[in-house]
């Protein structure tokens, strides 16, 4: 009998190698190495080569014998056509995210920040889910009264029942449930244990769990941690495979690094069909939810939540957060369209120029790219004449929201000629368009939805990139090919001088 082969896993990257190393020759992290047992295959695989093989061929290269008939694989006129109709969550901002709603059978993954809102926003969406379907809640973080302290502030409207070993107790009802409602109920099991788990959902036939979260979920076969690489890659795979063959919707929350990403393998963002990152700001009341793969659906939409005192509730439009007070409007602010994904938000950029005490002048960005900034900077000076290396320059973002995109380059720009000047951008004027090394304004992508957007909160004239068709909207276009021609058009013309560069007297 073959002596079993070995092998050691690294608990934070997953790398395998043939012997023991005090470091991982991979990510470098020490003692992170664990013995693992190659399991055989007890299936004796063919040789290709061989004349006995299963593909014995000849100098023609055809092979001789039966035919060629296929034994599991089916071609795409024998698999049957079924329509999947998606289950409303209850939240549009979620539905949108996910491509119009809940997949029947998925498996969707939910990453952020501690204390950032996923549990809330699961226990919300199971809520409004078990209005019409059968709910596992499954914690590993939390106990059953936990859950429904948090349940009952949240103003959970089913019976919550915590399931113990094998016993349902009901723990508390908050408002009477929908009689039209049929084994539709919300459930709560308190449990880490992976078989126990798998016991409840075969036992329970739930149409949807939820795993909070996979980090605490352990697979008693492993003797490693709960979290480790091999825990959290295996506990996956065995919710993936009861997902897809019971048809079990999967909704999974994992925890982050101090980096961002999801803790654990890369491969538990590969096993899964969606996978959604929770963002805001911890000073901000309002949160992102951003969708960074989907098999079914767009990615990089965003859906936009904001927590207040009896959970997260959607924002209905999202720019009204961004945008500043546009009755006084002050110098150095300019407005600017920016999209995520097919959503177009409304932004509101300011900036703050002033003579530099440094022997460097100070760059700060918040809420865009501090590279985007620097280019821009320069081509300011190099194009335009502003002596940008003379002044600190600051921008940032109206509501923290992260602004990425080159679209927003024309509106920092004018934001920092604005301040530089002291002048006042029209407030009904939005600035659209990629600044460019040469001082051009590039064309970006999705005018039309940007356009629209604009018109519909008020806008009156949009600074745009020339060269681009653009839909007959109720808003004036101002076409420009250079930076120099869209500061002339959103800022009134005045002659520079010395005195510019020197601060008021006041």
């Amino acid at each position: 009998m073959a002596k079993p082969k070995t092998f050691y896993t690294c608990n934070e990257c997953g790398a395998e190698s043939p012997q023991w190393f005090g470091k991982c020759p991979a990510c470098g992290t020490y003692n992170s190495l664990e013995e693992q047992i190659s399991i055989q295959s007890s299936v004796d695989v063919p040789s290709r080569g061989g004349v006995s093989g299963w593909q014995s061929t000849q100098g023609n290269g055809k092979s001789h014998g039966k035919p060629a008939k296929a034994r599991a694989s089916l071609t795409f006129d024998q698999i049957t056509d079924r329509q999947i109709a998606r289950w409303e969550s209850g939240y549009g901002e979620l539905d949108r995210v996910l491509g119009g709603g809940v997949v029947p059978g998925s498996m969707v993954l939910i990453g952020g920040d501690p204390g950032i809102g996923k549990s809330t926003l699961l226990l919300q969406v199971s809520n409004q889910l078990a209005q019409k379907y059968r709910i596992l809640y499954v914690t590993g973080e939390e106990s059953g009264q936990q859950v429904k302290l948090r349940a009952s502030r949240l103003g959970v409207s089913k019976t919550l029942s915590v399931v113990n070993q094998d016993q349902v107790t009901v723990v508390g009802t908050t408002l009477p449930i929908n009689p039209d409602s049929i084994n539709a109920d919300l459930y709560v099991l308190p449990e880490t244990d992976l078989e126990e788990i798998l016991r409840e959902i075969d036992s329970l036939k739930p149409n949807v769990a939820v795993i909070d979260s996979i980090q605490t979920v352990f697979f008693p076969a492993l003797t490693s941690a709960p979290g480790s690489v091999a825990q959290v890659r295996e506990c996956t795979a065995a919710l993936m495979k009861v997902a897809k063959h019971e048809d079990v919707t999967m909704l999974i929350v994992g925890h982050v690094t101090k980096e961002g990403a999801i803790a654990g393998p890369k491969v538990l963002e590969h096993l899964v069909d969606t996978v959604l990152y929770f963002e805001g700001d911890r000073f901000a009341s309002h949160r992102l939810l951003r969708t960074v793969k989907n098999r079914f659906g767009a990615t990089h939409e965003i859906g936009i939540f904001e927590m207040v005192t009896d959970g997260l509730r959607e924002v209905a439009n999202p720019s009204e957060l961004f945008l500043g007070n546009r009755d006084d409007p002050a110098p150095g602010t300019a407005i600017v369209v920016a999209c995520e994904g097919t959503r177009p938000i409304v932004v509101e950029l300011q900036a703050l120029v002033s003579p530099t005490s440094y022997p460097s002048p100070r760059r700060a960005a918040t809420g865009i790219d501090y590279n985007r900034l620097v280019q821009i900077l320069a081509v300011l000076e190099k194009r335009v004449g502003i002596p940008m290396s003379k002044l600190d320059s600051y921008v940032a973002s109206a509501g923290g929201l992260n602004v990425e995109e080159p679209a927003v380059d024309l509106g920092i720009a004018i934001a920092i000629v604005a301040s530089f000047r002291d002048r006042i951008v029209d407030p009904g004027t939005v600035l659209i368009g990629e600044v460019g090394l040469g001082g051009q304004v590039r064309s970006v992508s999705q005018m039309e939805l940007r356009l629209k957007e604009a018109a519909k909160l008020g806008f009156k004239r949009a600074i745009v990139p020339k060269g681009q068709k653009f839909p007959n909207l109720d808003i004036e276009i101002l076409p420009v090919a250079k930076v120099i021609d869209a500061i002339i058009a959103a800022i009134p013309h005045q002659e520079l001088t010395a005195d510019d560069l020197e601060p008021d007297e006041d």
